[in-house]
């Protein structure tokens, strides 16, 4: 889908379809496939930027998702929130970076540690 097309799209279909990207970017990530992942990747990166021009009530929205049962998507979710919702970011991160031999939990704890070190921004 186009950058235009997300513009026609309502904020809960946008955060209906990150949902699904990114547990099937997580998916993706855990049993190396990384061209679909990257495919995925991309377009996640267009949904975050679309809430972003949306404003804060839309890019709150994905808070919903905070609790999906897809390790990949809670942490797509906590990573973007972390400068507007730390408290229940870092929670999430720190969770998700206990499961053991997990590319999805090695990422969180980066991005938890590079976060609490200053050097990990969620807008890019």
């Amino acid at each position: 889908m186009k950058k235009a097309q997300w513009k026609n799209l309502s904020t809960e279909r946008l955060v209906e379809e990150f949902g699904v990207l990114s547990a099937g970017h997580g998916r993706d990530i855990e049993t190396a496939k990384p061209k679909a992942a990257n495919r995925k990747y991309d377009v996640l990166v267009a949904i975050r930027r679309e809430l972003r021009e949306r404003g804060p009530e839309a890019q709150r929205q994905l808070l919903k998702l905070m609790d999906s049962p897809a390790p990949g998507t809670r942490y797509w979710v906590a990573s973007y929130v972390l400068e507007f919702a730390p408290s229940e970011a870092e929670l999430v991160l720190a969770e998700l970076a206990k499961i053991p031999r997990s590319l999805v939990g090695f990422t969180a704890g980066w991005t938890l540690r590079e976060w609490n070190a200053g050097t990990f921004n969620p807008a890019r």
